[in-house]
């Protein structure tokens, strides 16, 4: 069976409008760069169409790989959110112990991950401890940087 995608509805959206733009602007770039690089002639010593191809595999690649995670799609469904515990999809502001200081994260699915954005997958070692927790819980969580302590403040949809 094949691996199912957990997403949010804007982490759909976000790998749709993706497909999108590799399928129309960046498939027409690249044909754009083997007909110019076609142009040169003799391939064999032709550097600018060795690479214009390979960017294509690259874009192929990635479009092929979007469309098999469209057709596993789990999609989180805000309206059945419970706020009485961390879920994937909740909103989680904690406490952080060590630095002192107060953060939001949003747990998703693995798919949708970015730490600089504050979302983080459900399969991280901050987001796995978090699962299940309940506002005034102290979470510990076992990362490769060490043993990082939250208290859960709140949790929203």
């Amino acid at each position: 069976m094949a691996k199912q995608y957990v997403l949010t509805d804007a982490g759909l959206k976000k790998l749709e409008q993706e497909l999108e733009q590799l399928k129309t602007e960046k498939r027409k770039e690249i044909a754009e760069k083997i007909k110019v690089a076609l142009s040169f002639g003799d391939l064999s010593e032709n550097s600018e169409y060795d690479e214009a191809k390979n960017e294509q595999a690259m874009v192929e690649s990635r479009i092929a790989t979007i469309e098999a995670m469209l057709k596993n799609v789990k999609l989180i469904d805000d309206d059945q959110l419970d706020t009485e515990a961390v879920n994937l999809g909740s909103k989680v502001q904690v406490f952080d112990v060590e630095f002192d200081e107060t953060v939001e994260y949003q747990i998703v699915g693995s798919t949708e991950a970015d730490p600089d954005q504050n979302l983080i997958s459900d399969e991280s070692p901050v987001g796995r401890a978090l699962l299940g927790h309940k506002v005034g819980d102290e979470v510990e969580a076992e990362t490769p940087a060490g043993v990082l302590k939250f208290k859960v403040l709140n949790i929203t949809k």
